[in-house]
């Protein structure tokens, strides 16, 4: 009934977990059983360890969060060696997400996964690149066409590229992806923020800006995956302000053969689980037997 496919990878249901919120799993196996999930999005990955950014990092604000982490990360190495035989004791499907400054880094970094025990890479095209002057490869679709391209020559897993919403265009990054060799696309990552303290007349965030998330940013995220699941053939895995079955069952509708719960770990531990057992309960009620009936039906 729950079964997915994404690119030749098969998922026991669509539920995963959203890179950046729910670490290696460790702490939130505390609260259930992690096996029944489909999948876990690592934290994302640097080749080296990162301590991440100075001073204040997570802001709750009006219906949804900031936060300004800075990818902190222990480094692939690290997650290679302690993290990834810990995640295979969750008999779950494992999802490394991987960043970087550069293309050079990103391909190093899938140089030291490809031989490893993970059935995906999510490669995250929001990173400042510094061949681009700060700029994320995910704003231009014809950097991030190069870039991807670059990537897909050397990665041995199903490659899933993760789109940034502040692309300038949502439709043309998504196809320009496709184009280059994703094998999948996952949409959409934290839209750019700020929060002023106004005591202080001062950016709340060393950084400035910050990466906005949460239930706030729902109705614009399910309108992108609709639109990058009618324009492109590969499969859409689809976030952004998921916090209940409802959600997730409008983002299947719209075109995502997968979902990613994000925010809604801070809120709630076991948002993921009672998304599961919504989504189920909801398919038994309408008497559909298989939810890749219901895929994309928008």
């Amino acid at each position: 009934m729950l079964k997915v496919n994404i690119c030749d990878v098969e998922f026991k249901n669509p539920i995963m977990t959203a890179s950046g919120t729910f670490g290696f799993g460790e702490e939130y196996a505390e609260f259930y059983d992690l096996s029944k999930l489909g999948g876990i999005c690592s934290k994302g990955l640097t080749l080296n360890e990162r301590q991440g950014n100075y001073g204040i990092r997570i802001k709750e604000t009006t219906g949804g969060m900031l936060n300004s982490v800075g990818l902190q990360n222990p480094g692939v190495d690290t997650f290679i060696e302690r993290e990834i035989p810990k995640m295979r004791n969750y008999n779950t499907n494992i999802i490394a997400n991987v960043g970087g400054g550069t293309v050079e880094e990103y391909i190093a970094i899938i140089e030291k996964l490809n031989d490893k025990d993970i059935d995906m890479v999510e490669l995250n095209i929001s990173c400042p690149n510094v061949k681009h002057g700060g700029m994320a490869l995910g704003i231009k679709a014809d950097v991030a066409h190069d870039a991807v391209k670059e990537v897909k020559k050397i990665c041995k897993k199903p490659l899933m590229v993760k789109l940034s919403p502040n692309a300038e265009n949502i439709v043309d990054m998504a196809v320009a992806c496709e184009e280059a060799g994703a094998d999948a696309l996952s949409l959409v990552n934290t839209f750019q923020g700020m929060s002023i303290d106004y005591k202080k007349r001062k950016a709340v965030f060393d950084n400035v800006y910050a990466g906005f998330s949460g239930p706030a940013i729902k109705p614009i995220a399910l309108r992108m995956v609709h639109q990058v699941a009618k324009a492109c053939k590969v499969p859409v895995v689809g976030l952004g302000g998921i916090t209940n079955w409802e959600d997730a069952i409008e983002f299947i509708m719209a075109g995502a053969t997968g979902i990613q719960v994000g925010t809604a770990n801070f809120i709630n531990p076991f948002a993921p689980i009672e998304i599961l057992e919504g989504i189920e309960n909801f398919l038994i009620k309408e008497g559909v037997k298989d939810i890749n009936e219901i895929i994309g039906i928008i």
